[in-house]
């Protein structure tokens, strides 16, 4: 039975706030109006709720005890929780004061707990290094190996990677359209929302100016990005802001990309030092050619982190991302070869599998 959720209950006000908050939710939510009818399908959902109405008739049912169960009742009293004793409930919910508690359980309730994403950062150590080009190859390339991936910009001033990747007249909602968000977001839903193309969605920018995004909306998507993607890719700018810190700190691996040049390789060396108070595994990605003979090994050497791999700038790609062709520039040259072997070495499993295992 493919039900994210089971009310119990015979009062029509509590199932149709609780079937409202399940829809708020995304969530697929069933009414039974006692045990009886209920027994069947007791031990599939992931959730029951069952109303204060009902608590008694389920206690006397000789229904199996399981995890899950939310007693709903009008109030927090001491009758309450002895009826939420009685049924085996974990929880006790109010109406209408748990609404947003609620939501988040039916969200939960609604997507399989198969895992989380594998989270990366790029960052670059000077301006115009190309750290949104690689966060966009690896993110083309994740993508076309089929893994469900994300690429979030968390630059608000950087132009878009939307535009980078000729995705900036998809339909799709973008950061300033969910900028009040809280709690739960059903991963599905965010999928269904976003600009994509293939496997590869985008979290990007509107033209024009910036909207402030509040913290809670910015937890929020990454969580259910997490949820929802096998990779996640944020491009984060130098001076990161609030969502840049955020993604930094949900990060399994924050790659910082530095030219083999002295001064960028003097100013990876100060920025490293910051980065390292938000994001736990930094690494270094060295970019050629030296124009002075600065060696990759030297770059190195001079900042101290375990070096991911070295790749070539490709003279290509300015050209390309002019005219919206950076997806067909990156199918080869040093570029694609490089984020294969990046994304081979992290061994990522499509979502598909992690489903399935879970």
């Amino acid at each position: 039975m493919n039900i994210a959720a089971l009310i119990i209950t015979a009062d029509p006000a509590t199932a149709d706030a609780l079937l409202r908050l399940a829809a708020a939710a995304d969530a697929h939510a069933e009414v039974a109006p006692g045990p009886g009818e209920a027994r069947a399908a007791w031990t599939w959902p992931a959730l029951v709720l069952v109303g204060a109405d009902a608590a008694g008739d389920v206690a006397s049912a000789g229904l199996p005890r399981r995890g899950g169960v939310v007693l709903v009742a009008g109030a927090t009293t001491p009758e309450a929780y002895q009826a939420a004793v009685r049924i085996g409930a974990q929880d006790v919910a109010v109406l209408p004061d748990h609404e947003q508690w609620l939501i988040d359980a039916f969200a939960a309730a609604s997507e399989p707990d198969a895992g989380r994403a594998t989270t990366l950062c790029v960052v670059g150590s000077r301006g115009g290094v190309g750290a949104s080009v690689l966060s966009a190859a690896l993110g083309l390339a994740a993508a076309g190996s089929g893994l469900r991936t994300l690429l979030v910009d968390a630059d608000p001033l950087g132009g878009g990677v939307d535009l980078m990747l000729g995705l900036e007249g998809h339909e799709g909602a973008r950061w300033p359209d969910l900028a009040e968000r809280h709690g739960r977001l059903n991963a599905a839903t965010l999928r269904d929302t976003l600009p994509s193309s293939g496997d590869l969605s985008v979290l990007s920018w509107r033209r024009g100016e910036s909207v402030p995004i509040a913290d809670a909306a910015v937890v929020s998507l990454l969580d259910a990005a997490a949820r929802g993607y096998d990779l996640v890719i944020a491009d984060v700018p130098r001076f990161p802001g609030d969502i840049g810190r955020a993604a930094l700190r949900t990060a399994d691996v924050t790659f910082l990309l530095v030219p083999a040049e002295v001064r960028a390789t003097v100013a990876a060396d100060g920025l490293a030092a910051a980065l390292r108070r938000d994001t736990p595994d930094l690494r270094l990605v060295v970019q050629g050619p030296s124009p002075g003979g600065l060696t990759p090994g030297a770059v190195t050497q001079a900042l101290g982190l375990p070096v991911v791999g070295v790749y070539e700038r490709d003279r290509r790609l300015p050209a390309a991302i002019e005219e919206g062709g950076l997806a067909r520039a990156c199918r080869r040259g040093p570029l694609a070869d490089f984020c294969a072997r990046l994304l081979a070495d992290l061994a990522l499993q499509p979502y598909a599998y992690r489903e399935e295992a879970a």
